[in-house]
């Protein structure tokens, strides 16, 4: 080989190597061997900024966008509740949620089924207690295997039937042709996943649950008369196992409800006392039917989405010493409403207007985002603070957003639009139909996993123009000898390896060639090949570079690269195993 493939192969190590510590954070590492190939040579600016303008990056930053349009107006939440149910066990929760992302995925694109499901798991996983970070690699391994199901289910598919056809001059294959190994594959997917996710996936917390000495607010709601919630028991409503909150009491018609039985049934203007962290507080503000109890925040003058959640801690010359909220007329002097107040990190009893506030309390207050500017530099306030996301959810906008998002995934379904154009369109007409902001939006685009997946194409380009990938391919391919079932499985893992380093197509155009010149060699048919090249480079299950949705739940999921190791090689070996019988089965040598 070249020094230059040589020189490549060390750099993709190295990089591995990085990753596998977890020490640097992934774009750092990626971009690193980037500047590495491209001061050698290796590479041409061009090719080391490409991935920039590749399709696939590009449609992933404009679907944070789409989704942020969800989560504002709380589809999300809608999607969570219809499809996903509440489990009883985290094997159950993991069925539950890996087979309607399979059969989504096996007749759309990968990447907005998961984008869509990446914030709905999120509130589900809270609502009942289970970790994302044993969710979020099942959620990407569902819709990978998933799209094996079909010939439509991922591009990989459409690439190989298109080379098959192009070299034999034959029909390629049908719709649901390939269902023969990507069934059983995706039924083996999920099984591994439930069976051995609970040893071999993280179980990582977030930080609510570990913080005891988290401030602690008392947070009076109500319920809407005609919202979802009335006529619900408190258990189907979820408000009994909030993460962080319990209720305390229900107060109806003046009568208080203590420790209220979770089979009680809801009514419109009831009162319900919450008590819990400043996480849950928010995550309260989102639940459709729920609104403060408190008429101070309809009071306001400016509407409700445009308002946000701000914590304040009273100084010494807060002007209101000794008076009651109420007495002091607080939203009339600082245009914001008082939900709840702690004091000394616990929550105060009573209600809010009763409250006389002391210095050092803090006001978690609903009001306009320039109430940090107004106040930040008075001597009322020792410390002013917004909280991230807490703007209230536009609930009668989640239908708009829903419909949005099904209408982009139909117009790529049906070929009238890429998805790229469909993404665009469907990202402008969030933000023209107001189900979100573009600050929001803003917030929503996850520049780390952008810049890695650009990277990351860079460097699949570096292994294909130094001719490293070519030769060790052919390497490989040639220790089979003339078994056709070995060469089958060594297309396999040669495949399945490349895959997981430079994109599945890229991989799949790579090893196609090789496969024409080893079926030609056996004198036996290509089109077991084909099959076992279209399933080997969708394994990406075994790093987060493989494929795009194995990097966007990274972060929620909080991995590091040795996650994605544990569970991912035993399941690419146990599916590589399962095809390497299957095809030559199905489609005979």
């Amino acid at each position: 080989m070249p020094w230059q493939a040589w020189f490549t192969l060390a750099v993709v190590v190295l990089c591995l190597g990085l990753l596998a510590r977890n020490r640097y954070p992934p774009d750092v590492v990626m971009l690193g061997g980037l500047t590495l190939l491209l001061l050698a040579g290796v590479i041409t600016p061009g090719d080391a900024l490409s991935g920039l303008s590749n399709e696939g990056m590009v449609t992933v930053a404009v679907l944070y966008v789409v989704v942020s349009g969800l989560q504002e107006t709380g589809g999300t939440a809608r999607v969570s509740q219809a499809l996903l149910g509440r489990p009883r066990s985290l094997a159950r929760a993991q069925l539950r949620l890996m087979t309607p992302v399979a059969a989504l995925s096996a007749f759309l694109n990968n990447t907005p089924v998961v984008a869509m499901f990446i914030p709905a798991v999120q509130d589900w996983a809270k609502r009942h207690g289970l970790s994302t970070s044993r969710l979020m690699l099942p959620l990407s391994y569902a819709a990978i295997a998933g799209g094996t199901c079909t010939l439509i289910g991922t591009t990989t598919n459409l690439v190989v039937n298109g080379m098959l056809i192009a070299h034999t001059g034959e029909a390629g294959l049908g719709m649901f042709e390939i269902a023969w190994v990507g069934v059983p594959t995706l039924l083996l997917t999920i099984a591994v996943v439930v069976l051995l996710g609970r040893r071999l996936l993280p179980e990582r917390r977030p930080a609510l649950s570990l913080l005891e000495d988290a401030r602690e607010y008392t947070v009076e709601m109500m319920v809407e008369a005609g919202s979802p919630l009335e006529g619900r028991s408190i258990e189907a409503a979820g408000l009994r196992r909030l993460p962080g909150m319990y209720l305390v009491e229900v107060e109806r018609d003046g009568q208080i409800m203590p420790a209220v039985s979770p089979t009680q049934a809801l009514r419109g203007g009831d009162r319900l006392l919450f008590a819990g962290v400043v996480d849950s507080v928010l995550d309260l503000q989102k639940i459709r039917g729920l609104v403060p109890a408190t008429n101070q925040v309809f009071k306001l003058q400016s509407p409700r989405h445009a308002r946000c959640l701000v914590e304040a801690v009273v100084s010494e010359s807060f002007p209101l010493l000794g008076k009651s909220i109420r007495a002091g007329r607080f939203r009339t002097l600082y245009q914001a409403a008082i939900i709840a107040v702690a004091r000394n990190g616990r929550r105060v009893p009573g209600r809010i207007g009763d409250i006389v506030p002391r210095p050092g309390d803090t006001l978690l207050m609903e009001t306009h985002p320039n109430f940090l500017e107004r106040y930040r530099n008075t001597r009322d306030f020792l410390l002013i603070s917004r909280l991230d996301n807490s703007t209230p959810t536009r609930h009668e906008r989640a239908w708009l957003a829903l419909a949005i998002m099904v209408g982009m995934v139909a117009t790529v379904t049906l070929g009238w639009l890429s998805m790229l154009q469909a993404s665009m369109l469907a990202a402008g007409l969030m933000l023209i139909g107001r189900c979100t902001t573009a600050s929001a939006a803003r917030r929503a685009v996850d520049l780390q996993v952008l810049l890695v997946i650009a990277a990351a194409f860079g460097i699949g380009l570096a292994l294909e123009k130094s001719g490293a990938a070519a030769m060790i391919a052919a390497s490989l391919i040639g220790l089979a000898g003339d078994d056709p079932w070995l060469t089958l499985a060594w297309v396999f893992l040669v495949t399945s390896l490349f895959t997981n380093f430079i994109t599945n197509n890229a991989a799949a155009a790579l090893m196609f060639p090789i496969a024409v010149a080893a079926a030609t060699r056996l004198d036996v048919s290509l089109l077991p090949f084909a099959i076992v090249i279209m399933k080997a480079a969708s394994a990406s299950f075994a790093t987060p570079i493989g494929y795009q949705t194995n990097l966007m739940v990274m972060g929620p999921g909080g991995y590091g690269f040795a996650d994605y190791l544990r569970l991912g090689v035993p399941l690419t070996l146990l599916t590589g195993l399962l095809t390497v019988l299957i095809v030559p089965l199905v489609w005979p040598f």
